[in-house]
């Protein structure tokens, strides 16, 4: 059987689709969001209700506590296993969300660089003493192609590839392998028209806003929030916490949260359209299940 990944940015609509194709094809969902892994995440991630889930099976959701670092690897092994389970039981795996390097661990032969708890910590260390900068600076001039692929605030990412950097003394981008499928696969990319969907998620916020996501913070912050490394930098919880630290205010930590989702999205876009064997739908159509089904259709023959 095929593993169906429902794919491409966030507010796009992939979630309502992945509902329908799962009773159209008696499936069930895995869940590749690396922020709904997260226990207690659920406004600021747009999670599904229970209800909302209408009666189909979701893995991989509330996973982790949010002090715990995120791990592709960890991950890989979860999904695989949900995968598996999902396969031998006779119905189809549904692996939806936009974490991309997630989806590509699942559906590909993915295997990652070892790592060093000395030259992490001490990475880390730098890190926490003097920010993201001048870590970016040595990443650029070690490895200028991952320099450029990764954002100069994302310290984590930055550290991972100084890591990796450090150990293999390959380019980063050498840890990731060319695409041989583990599972066979069809990938659905839902994206819209640019300027609807940015208004999507404007009004993805403001709902998310007015459910409760400073609540959320507050409690989530009570458990170690802003000790998570991974969850603490979540679009929307960061903000939140600048707003409960004082150091925004709350009307601009929610339209610095509709900001950086925007911008987030363009590099989901980015990431995703350059992967030629996504088969991409627009998530406006109004018979978006059906094009779906006669997409999977098609790749089973």
């Amino acid at each position: 059987m095929t593993v169906v990944a429902v794919v491409g940015p966030t507010a796009a609509g992939k979630s309502d689709l992945s509902i329908a194709l799962a009773h159209a094809l008696d499936g069930e969902v895995v869940n590749c969001d690396s922020m709904q892994l997260y226990r207690g995440m659920d406004i600021g991630t747009a999670k599904l209700t229970p209800a909302e889930r209408r009666g189909v099976r979701h893995h991989l959701l509330d996973v982790w506590d949010v002090t715990e670092p995120a791990s592709v690897a960890a991950y890989q092994r979860l999904a695989r296993a949900a995968v598996d389970d999902i396969l031998a039981r006779g119905r189809t795996p549904l692996l939806v969300g936009g974490s991309g390097l997630y989806v590509r661990a699942v559906l590909e032969e993915f295997s990652f660089p070892g790592t060093d708890a000395g030259l992490r910590a001490r990475l880390e260390a730098e890190l926490a003493a003097a920010g993201p900068a001048p870590l970016h600076s040595r990443l650029a001039r070690l490895d200028a192609d991952a320099a450029a692929k990764i954002l100069p605030s994302n310290g984590r990412r930055i550290v991972r590839a100084l890591e990796v950097v450090e150990l293999t003394g390959a380019p980063f981008a050498a840890s990731l392998p060319e695409p041989t499928p583990h599972y066979p696969s069809v990938q659905l990319g839902v994206d819209r028209d640019p300027a609807g969907l940015d208004d999507r998620v404007d009004r993805r916020v403001d709902v998310m806003w007015a459910a409760g996501l400073v609540g959320e913070v507050r409690e989530l912050e009570r458990h170690g929030l802003r000790d998570g490394r991974t969850a603490r930098a979540a679009l929307g919880y960061q903000q939140v916490l600048a707003f409960l630290a004082g150091e925004l205010t709350e009307e601009q930590a929610r339209a610095e949260t509709k900001l950086a989702t925007r911008r987030f999205v363009r590099r989901q876009r980015k990431w995703f359209r350059r992967d030629p064997r996504i088969h991409w739908l627009d998530g406006a159509a109004t018979d978006l299940t059906g094009a779906a089904l006669a997409a999977v259709r098609a790749a089973a023959r």
